[in-house]
């Protein structure tokens, strides 16, 4: 329980709309894995089983509380045609026109310090739709790796791959921004 609740927390968070009910998500989660623990084979690991619980239960959560979309109404159709990275950073034959900026002194570590920046990151993940939302939670801050993330989330590994580097695409472009007014 101390190593997951926190990540299953988050990940209840992207299906539902408050902190209250996703504590409540989780409590059911865990009620479920003590009834179920009986009948687990082993078919993934313990932690993927647990996380899939969770994605279950969240989904019917928020479907009942009509507070978000059900994960499985979501994918490549969720109205998210705009490009990860803006067309006008790219000259005509596909190279950067305009690279992404350098953040020379500012190393990752350095931005992970930085609390305004810390928050800006928060804001971002936040405002990303909820199926990015929940690929760059469970890859970039629960640590799971694409194989769990795909089990959990019930998607394939292509669209995994597609909706991570869409947020981490978003995200980048948000602490950008952040950069450009300090």
């Amino acid at each position: 329980i101390d190593r997951y609740h926190g990540p299953l927390l988050r990940l209840a968070l992207v299906f539902v709309g408050s902190r209250a009910v996703a504590e409540e998500v989780v409590q059911e989660t865990w009620v479920g894995v003590l009834d179920g623990l009986a009948s687990y084979e082993g078919r993934s690991s313990l932690k993927t089983w647990i996380f899939r619980i969770l994605t279950n239960r969240a989904k019917t959560r928020g479907v009942r509380e009509k507070r978000t979309m059900p994960f499985s109404a979501l994918g490549d159709g969720d109205g998210d045609q705009e490009p990860a990275v803006e067309a006008a950073r790219f000259h005509q034959n596909g190279m950067w026109g305009v690279a992404p900026r350098r953040w020379e002194d500012d190393t990752p570590e350095k931005l992970v310090s930085n609390q305004q920046a810390l928050e800006q990151l928060e804001v971002a993940i936040a405002a990303l739709p909820a199926n990015q939302r929940a690929v760059v939670t469970l890859r970039d801050i629960d640590g799971l790796d694409a194989d769990e993330t795909c089990n959990v989330l019930g998607i394939s590994e292509t669209n995994q791959r597609v909706l991570l580097h869409r947020a981490r695409s978003r995200l980048r472009a948000a602490l950008e921004k952040h950069m450009e007014r300090k």
